[in-house]
């Protein structure tokens, strides 16, 4: 043990040996030290009311409300009452109409044979997993379907989300952390911001589709990475696109994406929701599509919910970048894996994908009668790639606010539902969007409308547009 001289003769010798200024600034950090330490918060006498004033005050206290007043007619007061399944066709608030309003590309959402083997398999596993992939939510058929989809993407690796939504809003912040830069075009979907937002990574946001404009941002920070070469030696970057943008319908210049990742260092997310399913010769998407090498892509995303006609959604890359999703993938991790009937289904669309290659060409036939119909329209601008299943609507006519522009594409939309068309005003969450997208209505295309089901639908469109836009003057 120590004794009590040594540690004073200790101290002795530091003092002589320290500098005025050091002197003073140990000084000032032990007295500050015991003011902490010491020091007692003063706090005011309370008030004391007697009991009919304690009453009075608390008889005049409201509180606030916990949700704001929401109008009576509100989109969420008015929901649609979909009877009978969801098809070619399909029954809203007891209407029968041509359906162009959901994300039933291929059709399978109706496909007999897939829906008894998805029987089959809710009698041998039953209605869910009830419980996430880490804690026994793990089923045979998850397994088999993530191989499957590695297989069919020509990939390393896939890993299965329970919804389209979480898995790209999962696996954005699973490799974008703070202080790293994204750039993303400014129309992507919800899900993606909701990844952006929980990355906290620094965002650049580029103009639709503007290669030019993301050049010029990709030079900017060039510029400034020269001025503090240290920290952007250490700084990541990413580049975020939607293969078919939900918001507009348009295709991304995939090449040209690919040509800037490589000359700029970025590392390429491609989110191919709309696109799995309906382009490439084989429905692998626009990678196929372009026949860009797979390996410049480093995380591919799809949802399962529009060709597929199932639930969830995937990732596909090589096994270092899937694997560690499955450590850092919240959605992954912490919901309950996707119910093995509904995975089952996703087995079987797959099935059908390689068994029949045709129905992708027959899908993409009917965009294109799709879109060469859309300049007949008196009162709508459309966008979309003829090739999209995807189409947007836009009145021709402007309005001074978004609000009333919604209102009356949402008068449309309801009085298309009593003709005999669903269609769907697109719906956003005007104070969350980043970039909020003028109000339009979102038509679908599905491979199993005719001709005639088309046609039906654009005269029921034109002579609904024309009696609202007559009344809104």
């Amino acid at each position: 043990m120590v004794n009590t001289p040594y540690i004073f003769n200790e101290i002795y010798y530091i003092l002589q040996k320290s500098s005025p200024f050091e002197l003073t600034l140990e000084a000032l950090l032990a007295l500050g030290l015991i003011c902490i330490v010491f020091y007692k918060r003063t706090t005011k006498k309370m008030r004391h009311l007697a009991p009919t004033d304690a009453e009075e005050v608390l008889a005049k206290w409201a509180p606030e409300p916990l949700v704001a007043d929401v109008p009576d007619d509100h989109p969420a007061l008015r929901t649609r009452i979909v009877t009978g399944p969801v098809g070619k066709m399909i029954q809203v608030d007891g209407n029968e109409c041509i359906n162009m309003a959901t994300h039933n590309y291929l059709g399978l959402a109706e496909d007999e044979e897939i829906k008894q083997v998805a029987v089959k398999s809710l009698r041998k596993y039953g209605v869910g997993s009830c419980g996430p992939r880490g804690f026994y939510g793990t089923v045979d058929v998850h397994l088999e379907l993530e191989e499957r989809l590695a297989k069919f993407m020509e990939t390393e690796e896939a890993v299965v989300y329970s919804y389209a939504f979480s898995t790209i809003a999962s696996a954005i912040p699973a490799y974008a952390k703070r202080g790293d830069l994204v750039f993303v075009d400014e129309c992507v979907n919800f899900a993606i911001q909701k990844g952006l937002d929980a990355s906290r990574s620094k965002v650049f946001f580029y103009k639709h589709n503007d290669m030019d404009d993301l050049e010029r941002l990709l030079q900017k920070q060039q510029v400034e990475d020269k001025r503090n070469p240290a920290k952007a030696k250490k700084t990541r970057r990413f580049l975020v696109a939607e293969a078919i943008y939900m918001n507009t319908g348009e295709v991304c210049p995939l090449p040209r994406l690919v040509e800037l990742r490589e000359r700029y260092k970025l590392r390429l997310f491609l989110d191919e929701s709309l696109s799995f399913g309906v382009l490439g010769v084989s429905g692998r998407g626009l990678i196929e599509h372009f026949n860009v090498d797979k390996t410049q892509v480093d995380l591919v995303s799809a949802g399962l919910e529009w060709s597929a006609a199932t639930i969830g959604g995937f990732c596909a890359g090589s096994s270092f970048i899937v694997e560690h999703q499955r450590l850092s993938g919240l959605g992954y991790c912490f919901s309950a894996s996707l119910p093995p009937l509904l995975t089952q289904a996703a087995i079987s669309a797959l099935d059908r994908f390689e068994s029949d290659p045709r129905i992708f060409e027959e899908l993409r036939d009917r965009c294109r009668t799709v879109s060469e119909k859309l300049p007949a329209l008196t009162h709508f601008q459309s966008r979309g790639d003829p090739l999209s299943p995807v189409k947007h609507l836009y009145l021709r006519s402007t309005y001074d606010s978004w609000t009333k522009e919604k209102m009356i594409l949402d008068n449309i939309s309801t009085q298309c539902i009593e003709n005999g068309l669903a269609v769907v005003a697109a719906e956003y969450l005007e104070t969350m969007e980043k970039n909020c997208p003028r109000p339009s209505i979102r038509l679908t295309v599905s491979r199993l409308l005719t001709e005639k089901d088309i046609d039906d639908a654009f005269r029921i469109l034109e002579r609904v547009s024309e009696k609202i836009l007559a009344r809104a003057g």
